[in-house]
């Protein structure tokens, strides 16, 4: 019913930053919770962030509490993550996901559309 475009990933260095965007079509963007979720190799998978549908309740890893940001623009159909302050232990590939059981998911299981993922790479 949607379809996920996940953008923005690439190689920095630690302590860099790098904004990802999800681009959403083929729904009612406003509809949705969003999250975003990341795997790395010989790793679980892991929710990041999430957002209610209208951008007021957020929801964040402790991992990433103080560093990350995520937000949305619902006039531009786009999801976004702000990473800053980036450490080796953030590389993963990264997806965007929408949800439509509640105004905010935070579990996987109840998210019904992903991206196609990013990768995020920081070296030290």
């Amino acid at each position: 019913q949607v379809q996920l475009v996940e953008s923005g990933g690439g190689l920095v260095q630690t302590g860099g930053s790098l904004r990802l965007s999800c681009a959403a079509s083929g729904g009612t963007f406003s509809s949705y919770a969003m999250g975003w979720f990341r795997q790395a190799p010989g790793k679980e998978h892991e929710i990041v962030a999430a957002i209610s549908r209208r951008g007021g309740i957020t929801h964040y890893a402790d991992s990433v509490k103080g560093r990350f940001t995520i937000s949305r623009d619902n006039a531009k159909n786009t999801l976004y993550l702000q990473m800053n302050n980036l450490k080796p232990e953030d590389t993963a590939v990264y997806y965007c996901a929408a949800a439509i059981t509640r105004s905010i998911v935070i579990a996987s299981e109840e998210y019904a559309y992903w991206g196609q993922g990013t990768q995020v790479t920081v070296s030290s």
